[in-house]
């Protein structure tokens, strides 16, 4: 099993400016991230940026980077780009490690990979988790997925689906902090992508479809065109990410106490 890992980082995050060089225990954002990757079975491993600022940062700790142009629209133009530009071929598996997920496990960077090499079907492989607690349940930044038997993707949501119609009808509403019953199962979806970088070339050039401008999720514009993505039940559990400065803290804890590992 081979594949390799591409870490799309932009300066200009609006709700958090310069988020990749932000410090963490004493080192960027960015360079933590670079060692959750480094930690995994990659062959290769690429900082994608379109920011000079972030691009000699990386140097600094060794790793490679690719420029690209200002005006991707996101991650994955972002990450087709570079593809073309360091000339991968089509059948590369490559793993999207957002820049913002410092407390990765590699061992789930690894599993999407396998997952994606494993189910030739899929065009894309992701990662799913068992929510245990409402306050995720009713939260819309946090993504739910619905899987078929063989656990392919049926749908990506902000909302919480499945709608259990009888517990959901209850007259007493659920205190965030409440654990669900094992009755229950609602998925969240765990940012995590691999794909072929020939699928990518294809997939960037696809009109953005209703639903995926509805949700603001690019996987759906996936599923709307027919495509098949596999979603793995993950076999770790994720540390936090950053996308606000109050998310800052709680990573700098997951970094000390190792439990991303």
């Amino acid at each position: 099993m081979s594949f390799r890992i591409m870490i799309p980082a932009r300066y200009g995050s609006t709700r958090l400016p310069g988020k990749p060089l932000v410090l963490i225990n004493g080192k960027p954002l960015i360079q933590h991230v670079y060692a959750r990757a480094c930690a995994s079975n990659a062959l290769d491993i690429v900082i994608v940026t379109d920011d000079t600022r972030i691009q000699k940062v990386a140097m600094t700790f060794g790793a490679k980077v690719c420029m690209t142009s200002k005006n991707h629209q996101s991650g994955s133009e972002r990450i087709a780009s570079a593809i073309d530009l360091l000339n991968w071929p089509d059948t590369t598996c490559v793993v999207n490690l957002q820049g913002d997920e410092p407390c990765m496990p590699a061992s789930l960077i690894n599993q999407v990979a396998k997952d994606l090499i494993t189910h030739p079907d899929a065009v894309m492989a992701t990662l799913a988790t068992r929510i245990q607690n409402w306050d995720l349940v009713y939260d819309p930044n946090v993504v739910k997925v619905v899987r078929d038997s063989n656990g392919y993707a049926l749908y990506f949501s902000r909302a919480s689906i499945p709608w259990h119609r009888e517990e959901f009808a209850a007259t007493t509403p659920h205190t965030v902090s409440e654990t669900i019953p094992n009755t229950i199962n609602i998925y969240r979806h765990i940012g995590l992508y691999a794909y072929r970088a020939g699928f990518l070339r294809e997939y960037i050039n696809w009109p953005v479809t209703d639903l995926e401008h509805a949700e603001c999720l690019e996987q759906l514009r996936v599923l709307w065109y027919g495509k098949r993505i596999y979603v793995g039940h993950s076999e770790a559990t994720p540390g936090p990410g950053v996308d606000v400065p109050q998310d800052i803290a709680k990573v700098a804890a997951c970094l000390v106490t190792g439990q991303y590992a």
